[in-house]
């Protein structure tokens, strides 16, 4: 069985590549994102080190997330994540680390992230990253590049978002593009413990897709999340736990044809205060 196993890696590869990682860039978005269809560009917590850094700046104390995933439970498509961040005077300062793939095919993703505050409601942040593609008998290869994410609150209970990943057409390899892809959303706080979040894909390579969220705080510790999310249509649910500074985060998304896709996730914020105050 070990065998045919790189082969229906790529299969799949070829056949959704819109859904997986690609030339080098694997998706994380933190299980909080996951649930919530991907709908995390106005994200304010540690989980924005996934998604749009400009978020980072909004850190009170030390942030660190970890997250993983089994991609449609088939062997081989795991993806991990991690992102550790740390807010000083001059900014907050981050590093985020990504892989996907297995031992005959994998991509990784390391990034240099910063954030700060341009005004009381602004926020901006950038990413350097290092792309690595590695398939087995074929070799490896690696590109440098980077990432923008801006954020603003425009009302006391609504705030907008956007970032773009390598908005320079970067090769990696002899022909591959790395791809360029834009994401613009918003988030509407409807009151302290209900969330919407809506947000708009665009894959320079592909069609736009739409993504929305929802995120309902029962009690003080928990959260119920729903998302979906289109190109591909898929559906998404998860809980979120929290004991003071601890998050643990349980999601799945739901493919029609390729099935599901359990993640987890855990991260601590070592300020209390920014516990206290995670959406504003």
């Amino acid at each position: 069985m070990r065998n045919y196993i790189p082969f229906l890696f790529l299969s799949f590869l070829m056949v959704s590549s819109s859904i997986f990682g690609q030339n080098g860039t694997p998706s994380s978005v933190g299980a909080r994102g996951l649930a919530m269809g991907d709908a995390s560009v106005t994200f304010k917590d540690i989980n924005s080190g996934f998604s749009n850094q400009a978020g980072l700046a909004w850190l009170d104390g030390l942030g660190i997330g970890l997250f993983g995933e089994a991609r449609f439970l088939v062997p081989g498509l795991n993806s991990f994540g991690a992102v550790v961040a740390y807010p000083t005077k001059s900014g907050t300062f981050g590093i985020n680390m990504n892989y996907f793939g297995y031992e005959q095919y994998n991509e990784q993703k390391i990034g240099i992230a910063y954030a700060r505050k341009l005004f009381d409601k602004v926020s901006i942040g950038a990413q350097f990253d290092y792309l690595a593609t590695r398939l087995a008998e074929y070799g490896s290869a690696s590109s440098f590049t980077f990432e923008l994410g801006v954020q603003a609150v425009l009302l006391k209970s609504f705030r907008i978002g956007a970032h773009i990943f390598s908005p320079a057409r970067i090769k990696i390899g002899e022909e591959d593009l790395i791809p360029t892809v834009l994401n613009v959303g918003g988030a509407w706080d409807v009151s302290d413990k209900f969330l919407i979040a809506l947000q708009v894909e665009k894959d320079l390579d592909y069609p736009a897709s739409f993504k929305g969220g929802l995120e309902y705080k029962v009690v003080e510790i928990l959260s119920l999340r729903a998302g979906v999310s289109t190109q591909p249509i898929q559906s998404s649910f998860g809980i979120g736990l929290h004991v003071k500074g601890l998050n643990i985060d349980l999601t799945s998304a739901y493919h029609q044809i390729l099935g599901f896709t359990p993640g987890v996730g855990i991260s601590y914020n070592l300020n209390k205060k920014a516990n206290a105050k995670k959406e504003e």
